[in-house]
């Protein structure tokens, strides 16, 4: 059966279609609700002009199809299918960063709380997303203050000789280590940390006041007092939270700036009423596809207060200037589409994930805007989300069309940033690459190794190091590898790291706030056994594998960090790297010159290793000391030395 019989043999059922190449590959998954009838509108007369459908119905050679109950399941199954199988005709999100959860590890044995930016289904429990992101970092660090639950990499599966610097500073009630703890008390403090992460503060408090009166009771004073404090840092919590409810509702707020076949998207998030963070998305390579419909209606204009009304007609000018700064000269429909695109969007970023907003305002309406509000409701009432119903508005006036305006002009800024080559500001990129490698703190000091060496000769490293935004080549170090034989760069990794960090804990000087290893998986987790061996721990630890260009964070290996290549923070891990590889190779061809200098002169009797440095670092050269007669060799070395080294240079001479 060839597609076109196949097309008129569709249901017209609901349901989405998977249109595939020759390779079997999907090009490009749809939904409908009349699959008979979206699938053949496809090959009409004129829409391969009218719509850029041209490429996709010469590569299309079947279509499979799957029949859904209504358009609502529909719009999961395609967004399920878009994630899955990535087809290039379909709008893809591409964001810039991802926003951290808190992950508490509930299938371990002793559960740990990490910062975290996947989601896997591991057993572990996963709470947030937090944003600003630094906000996930802050909570986990109170949990370490107050409950002591760790979230180091230290092996739990045996008990360690003694503890870390965690415990002595009452941030850990160390369970590597035996009896400093027990298995009740421990699996106390982990069902603390999921009372106080799911919100649960009022259960968590009422708890703890039990637990007090028992120890008091018992005359137990020191643990009863830690109860106390630990009950008033709860509450302190609580009290802040219910203010913040007060203020106002949680929305996301999108603007979008289009131009010249590239697309710059902001998203604001707003919570309690108050714009916490921003979000940015880049297309630049927009599919030439559209999927077929008709182009959505603006929505009706939202009721809004008079008080609204007023603010907008005096600022109706201002409005005017932000929508076209925002959405840019608005191109044709055949070009770009934006309410195909933000049901596109909308459906990747919010479908499937465990927090989605009460408001969200977006500048187009698109035709499954309601079925979307429906579809998120009903997946946030199974979350047991507190949310009655997720609104999905299009506001025509008022402040909600200003916060529209607002975030389309920062997509414009975002636009001429990225696409524009307008360098960031070094802060700037420290930020974003603290965000993406989840680091605790700004990076201020970064120190990068890497090994050089052909076939295992002459094998040495480099550290170069980059501080406060820029290279600083006064601290730059270079080791010559003395424990390791033949080609193991892994081993030589190892001694490198341990030299290294063994001195600055000898001298007691701080830390990196990043070891960046020139390399891939194998080099990092070497860094990682150096750094375990020293008992250096939660130190991070990152590297970049050349031909990939891919980041591999120490303790998320499964999750590397894969960047755009007009990223910032990409081309500052790249500079850093390719600094310490030209040192180390520098470094590696000047000992392989020395070493091929040095030959020739060990061959002569009497004249050994120092000798033949000390000529070496005189004359600077063999060349210059083949040159010299014996008054001059004489300075350096003895009458007999230099007569034998005239004497070697003449007969080679003769023999050539």
């Amino acid at each position: 059966m060839d597609l076109q019989q196949k097309i008129r043999s569709l249901p017209t059922s609901p349901g989405i279609y998977l249109y595939k190449n020759a390779e079997g590959e999907v090009i490009y998954v749809g939904k409908a609700k009349n699959l008979r009838s979206r699938v053949s509108s496809y090959f009409h007369q004129g829409r391969w002009e009218d719509a850029k459908t041209g490429t996709l119905v010469r590569e299309a050679v079947d279509v499979d199809y799957i029949v859904v109950a209504n358009n609502k399941e529909a719009l999961a199954l395609e967004n399920h299918f878009i994630k899955q199988k990535k087809p290039r005709f379909n709008i893809l999100l591409r964001d810039d960063k991802t926003y951290p959860y808190v992950k508490l590890t509930l299938a371990d044995k002793l559960p740990r709380v990490y910062v975290t930016r996947r989601l896997r289904k591991d057993g572990s429990a996963y709470y947030g997303p937090y944003f600003p992101a630094n906000l996930a970092y802050r909570i986990v660090d109170l949990i370490h203050r107050h409950f002591c639950i760790p979230s180091c990499k230290v092996d739990l599966t045996r008990f360690h000789a003694r503890p870390c610097l965690q415990y002595y500073i009452k941030r850990c009630l160390g369970p590597c280590v035996q009896n400093l703890t027990t298995p009740e008390a421990y699996t106390e403090a982990v069902r603390d940390v999921k009372l106080f992460l799911e919100g649960r503060q009022t259960d968590l408090v009422k708890s703890l006041r039990e637990r007090m009166a028992e120890a008091a009771s018992v005359q137990e004073f020191e643990r009863a007092a830690k109860y106390r404090d630990l009950i008033s840092t709860v509450e302190q919590l609580q009290e802040k939270q219910r203010i913040a409810a007060a203020e106002g509702d949680d929305a996301d707020v999108f603007g979008y700036h289009y131009e010249n076949g590239m697309l710059a998207v902001n998203l604001f998030h707003m919570r309690a009423g108050r714009v916490l963070d921003r979000r940015e998305f880049f297309w630049e390579d927009l599919p030439e596809f559209a999927s077929p419909g008709a182009t959505a209606e603006p929505a009706p204009a939202h009721e809004e207060s008079d008080a609204a009304v007023r603010l907008h007609e005096q600022n109706e000018p201002i409005r005017e200037g932000r929508m076209m700064a925002g959405e840019g000269a608005i191109p044709s429909a055949d070009s770009f589409q934006p309410a195909q695109f933000f049901s596109a969007l909308l459906s990747q970023l919010y479908l499937g994930q465990p927090y989605v907003p009460r408001n969200i305002y977006v500048p187009v309406d698109f035709e499954d805007r309601e079925e979307l509000e429906d579809v998120l409701s009903e997946q946030l009432a199974g979350e047991g989300s507190r949310a009655t119903r997720v609104h999905i508005v299009v506001p025509q006036r008022g402040d909600k069309r200003e916060l529209i305006d607002l975030a389309g002009n920062n997509a414009k800024q975002s636009y001429d940033q990225r696409f524009r080559v307008l360098k960031p500001n070094a802060r700037a990129i420290a930020e974003s690459l603290q965000d993406v490698l989840a680091l605790p703190e700004l990076p201020k000091r970064i120190e990068c190794f890497d090994i050089s060496h052909i076939q295992g000769a002459e094998t040495v490293a480099s550290m170069v190091v980059w501080e406060d935004g820029k290279i600083k080549k006064s601290d730059y170090r270079k080791f010559i590898i003395r424990t390791v034989d033949g080609v193991d760069d892994f081993a030589s990794m190892r001694e490198v790291i341990t030299r290294r960090y063994k001195r600055l804990c000898e001298e007691k000087k701080p830390f990196p706030s990043l070891i960046l290893i020139d390399g891939g998986i194998g080099q990092l987790h070497a860094a990682a056994e150096a750094l375990e061996a020293l008992e250096i721990i939660n130190q991070p630890l990152a590297s970049i594998a050349k031909r990939e260009e891919t980041i591999y964070v120490y303790g998320q290996e499964d999750d590397p960090v894969v960047l755009d290549h007009h990223s910032p923070v990409l081309h500052l891990v790249q500079l850093i790297r390719d600094e310490a590889h030209r040192f180390a190779v520098t470094f590696h061809r000047k000992r392989r010159q020395i070493r091929d200098r040095a030959t020739e002169l060990r061959e002569i009797p009497g004249v050994g290793e120092s000798t033949t440095r000390r000529l070496l670092e005189h004359f600077g050269s063999l060349q210059a000391v083949k040159q010299a007669d014996v008054a001059a060799l004489s300075a350096v070395v003895t009458k007999a030395q230099a007569e034998a080294i005239l004497q070697h240079f003449r007969k080679a001479a003769v023999g050539s």
